[in-house]
């Protein structure tokens, strides 16, 4: 009897394990991870549904450059970008970490519409591991047919698995205001002085020929902390705003972000930022991207992508995390277009989001392979095509007080808050315009009738309950909100309950149509 049971615990686990690790995307290549995604807009004769795309392949045959002509729905290679300043060199080429920019503006000699592309050239030693690191830019005025070697950002050295290495990594392009470009990466070049890795940046004022001088905009002293993989964006209030992991601090690969008027000034780079994070305590680990889009609410939302996630997060890494308040307190969970195969640190190294002309989202990212999941050689790029939720607010999410995090495969982003009964509480800090608005609260009673009470701003409002399913009920509330912060509690009923999400409907948020993929 006992061996029966045990096999059939084995059985259950092994498919909740399937279950959990069920992938949704579209197929495009093999790639290892460092997707980036770029639409064409800028140039004399732009087609707005053409996006280019690059991403890291395992092997010797340079950066493979990708071209969509109907915003992602198909895919075809168009090139490798190749090393050309050590052409010839079996031993050199372009291989790791690429960002593609379009500058918005003429930058020197660059016009408007110039596609920019970063990436590590790396070579190898005669053992064939890595032992050289150039951060090199390059150029196409073209619209991608063609490129040409524009500068070394920085250069570095030693293998990356060594302690000592005096390495460089992760170049991130940006044009600033004035016409002149930014160029931030990591740098372990500067352990001596008691910085294990620290983000700095190069400005160049000729276009991005030459470069000046280096800036720290984070470098923890120590020893021992790792910031690293610096991704910029602008937001609508002209401010700059960079995310970044930090490697072997307290909370390993933790997101950080920073702030900045110019793209110069980040503040003392002693300083962390602030954390990504919920008000549960999750939060987005390793390898995070960060952009800016104009739904959500009043100010647009930023959405950052990550590798996987602490704190009782997702540890797949399958989730986004979004804030529709300019960074300004909690943030939220969204279920990724992408469900990746996690088995290997590659798949979902560095994502792509990028919004479509119909509202949904293009999401792109690396997966591992069914069959060799811990080989990252083996990894693919997936892609999907969905809508996102800003006006949903999960309630794993939220504050909570006498409550606990449950897993849920048909819940909204397949967990719940479990709510105890009596004086407990769910309480969901959020940004809103003023106004009334509609709230919803999806919930399910756990076979003890019971319903939740909804207090806005601490009263509490009458609901009404509709849509009696398997999959719950939802108590819906009309409320005034105050324009900024508001703090919406869901409080516990007679009994146990299960809450899955907070959604509120009309001026505060704007979910994105389209059809999913």
């Amino acid at each position: 009897m006992m061996r029966t049971i045990f096999a059939v615990v084995l059985a259950l686990a092994s498919m909740a394990a399937q279950a959990e690790e069920r992938v949704l995307g579209e197929r495009i290549a093999d790639g290892t991870g460092y997707a980036s995604v770029v639409r064409t807009g800028h140039g004399a004769a732009s087609d707005h549904r053409r996006l280019l795309m690059v991403f890291e392949q395992d092997g010797m045959a340079g950066i493979p450059l990708w071209e969509s002509r109907d915003e992602g729905l198909h895919w075809r290679l168009l090139m490798n970008v190749t090393d050309q300043p050590h052409a010839g060199d079996r031993q050199w080429q372009l291989r790791w970490q690429p960002h593609l920019a379009e500058l918005a503006r003429a930058s020197a000699d660059l016009p408007a519409g110039t596609l920019l592309l970063s990436a590590n050239a790396t070579r190898n030693d005669e053992h064939g591991r890595v032992h050289v690191e150039d951060l090199q830019l390059y150029v196409s005025t073209d619209g991608g047919k063609s490129w040409r070697y524009r500068s070394s950002i920085v250069q570095g050295g030693g293998r990356p698995e060594d302690k000592d290495n005096k390495g460089v990594w992760e170049p991130n392009v940006h044009l600033l205001d004035d016409g002149r470009l930014v160029a931030y990466y990591s740098s372990e070049q500067h352990k001596g002085e008691g910085y294990n890795q620290l983000l700095a940046h190069k400005v160049s004022a000729d276009g991005g020929r030459t470069w000046g001088r280096e800036a720290w905009d984070v470098a923890i002293p120590g020893g021992v902390q790792r910031p690293g993989m610096a991704i910029v964006t602008r937001l609508p209030d002209q401010r700059y705003a960079m995310t970044y992991e930090n490697i072997d601090g307290p909370r390993n690969g933790q997101v950080f972000i920073k702030f900045s008027r110019d793209g110069l000034d980040w503040g003392d780079p002693q300083r962390h930022g602030e954390p990504v994070l919920t008000s549960s305590g999750f939060w987005p680990a390793a390898c995070p991207v960060l952009q800016w889009f104009p739904q959500g609410g009043p100010e647009g939302v930023i959405v950052v992508s990550a590798q996987r996630a602490g704190g009782g997060g997702d540890e797949g890494g399958r989730s986004l995390y979004w804030n529709n308040a300019s960074g300004r307190g909690p943030w939220w969970e969204v279920r990724a277009p992408v469900q990746k195969r996690s088995g290997n640190i590659h798949a979902g190294w560095t994502q792509a989001l990028l919004a479509r002309g119909d509202g949904s989202f293009l999401h792109v990212t690396s997966s591992s392979a069914a069959d060799a999941p811990e080989h990252a050689s083996r990894n693919e790029m997936l892609s999907a095509i969905a809508p996102l939720r800003f006006d949903r607010y999960e309630a794993e999410d939220a504050e909570l007080s006498g409550a606990a995090v449950v897993p849920d495969p048909a819940a909204s982003n397949q967990r719940k808050a479990r709510l105890g009964q009596g004086e407990t509480r769910l309480r969901f800090l959020v940004h809103a315009a003023g106004g009334m608005h509609t709230l919803r609260v999806r919930f399910a009673d756990l076979g003890l009738p019971a319903t939740p009470v909804v207090a806005v701003n601490g009263a509490r409002m009458p609901a009404t309950i509709d849509q009696a399913t398997e999959a719950g009920q939802v108590a819906v509330v009309a409320a005034p909100l105050l324009p900024g912060f508001n703090t919406i509690d869901v409080e516990g009923g007679a009994h146990a309950l299960d809450i899955d999400y907070l959604q509120v409907d009309g001026d505060a948020a704007s979910a994105p149509g389209g059809k999913g993929k």
